[in-house]
């Protein structure tokens, strides 16, 4: 805006400067009539802070500029640029009542004149002065969808910054939550088989060890997520559940894995966003049916169902549900699932509980090194 008053000076002194030389019976522009035309540039200044002070202090300074009948030029200038800048500033009623103002101004002065050729002056500056006005108001209508694009891209930016944060939290949860349980189970065992069985002991302790060294990578891996060190990668697979079925099993259940069909025609009709979520499902399951409902028997089942969405099938024979309320390994794999268009339910297997999860599968994604 600074750019814009100092233009409008500019045009103002060196317009008003050419015309005067053809105007021998105006009034020499002095020093006071100087400042009259820097003094309409400086007032826009104010469009921002007193868009009313800056329209009410330019018809002044015009008027005045105009009744000691100093050289006629480019004054109106800041005045127009004023009523456009006023009215995009919002203040509609002001600048249409002081535009209302000066064309009964025009008009009255037009008719105490009584000439013909100062009524058509006054139609004609009326009409300019309803045509400014109404290039603020487009001007303001353009604003105003200007700040509501940037309103809503902040929006966007926070929402997907809150998904970002809740999906970040899952992973924590899955991963500290399913370490923990498998660590927690994997330590009873060694703790039996040094009583029972000490030659067993070193094998349940390099489970543990191996189990918390993988745990651990996964959680510096999210901690440097949170640094903003490395992005966030999907980096889970279905190639990756026959070790969480391993690890039931290690922890004392009996646990199975099955696949209709082939899984690696699967993997690609899932993309890596669906292949981690599956994962996260079974980890989820693994991890309830270990931790909290106290199975003996676990069995996986994986494969495409007739609605050409991947089926995902997890029993156990613990405690199930109950009456307990869903706590947030469930909601996060029920957010997770929803993420990516696909659902879960929960069923009493009386004893046990049954997650019956579906994730869309994709047609036509060829699978590595498979058919489509």
């Amino acid at each position: 805006m600074v750019g814009l008053a100092i233009l409008a000076a500019a045009v103002q002194l060196a317009g008003t400067h050419f015309a005067a030389a053809r105007q021998p019976l105006a009034h020499p522009l002095d020093g006071f009539g100087v400042v009259l035309l820097l003094a309409g540039p400086a007032l826009l200044l104010l469009h921002r802070r007193a868009p009313e002070v800056m329209l009410a202090g330019a018809v002044a300074v015009t008027a005045a500029y105009l009744a000691l009948r100093y050289p006629w030029g480019p004054v109106p200038m800041s005045l127009a640029l004023a009523v456009v800048l006023a009215t995009a500033a919002g203040r509609r009623v002001f600048s249409w009542s002081v535009a209302g103002v000066l064309v009964a101004a025009l008009f009255t002065w037009a008719a105490v004149r009584g000439a013909q050729f100062d009524l058509v002056r006054a139609s004609a500056v009326s009409g300019w002065l309803v045509i400014l006005v109404l290039i603020g108001e487009g001007l303001r209508l353009r604003l105003d969808r200007a700040a509501e694009r940037r309103a809503k891209a902040r929006e966007d930016k926070l929402r997907a910054e809150d998904e970002y944060r809740l999906a970040l939290a899952r992973d924590i949860h899955d991963v500290v939550a399913h370490s923990l349980s498998m660590i927690n189970v994997r330590a009873s065992v060694a703790l039996h088989l040094a009583d029972r069985d000490p030659a067993q002991l070193k094998p349940a302790l390099e489970a543990i060890k191996e189990g918390s060294k993988e745990s651990l990578d996964q959680v510096r891996e999210l901690l440097g997520v949170l640094r903003q060190d490395a992005p966030r990668r999907p980096g889970l697979s279905l190639e990756g559940i026959p070790a969480l079925v391993e690890d039931a099993r290690l922890g004392g259940l009996a646990a199975s894995l099955q696949y209709d069909g082939d899984p690696s025609l699967v993997r690609g009709r899932l993309g890596p966003e669906g292949e981690t979520v599956a994962y996260r499902v079974v980890q989820e399951a693994v991890t309830n049916a270990v931790r909290h409902a106290g199975a003996t028997t676990l069995a996986v089942r994986i494969g495409p169902a007739a609605d050409g969405r991947l089926r995902i099938d997890v029993d156990d024979d613990g405690s199930g549900l109950g009456n307990r309320a869903e706590g947030n390994g469930l909601r996060g794999m029920r957010e997770r699932l929803a993420g990516v268009g696909g659902a879960v339910e929960l069923v009493e297997l009386h004893p046990g509980l049954g997650v019956r999860a579906t994730l869309p599968l994709h047609p036509g994604v060829p699978a590595p090194g498979g058919r489509p």
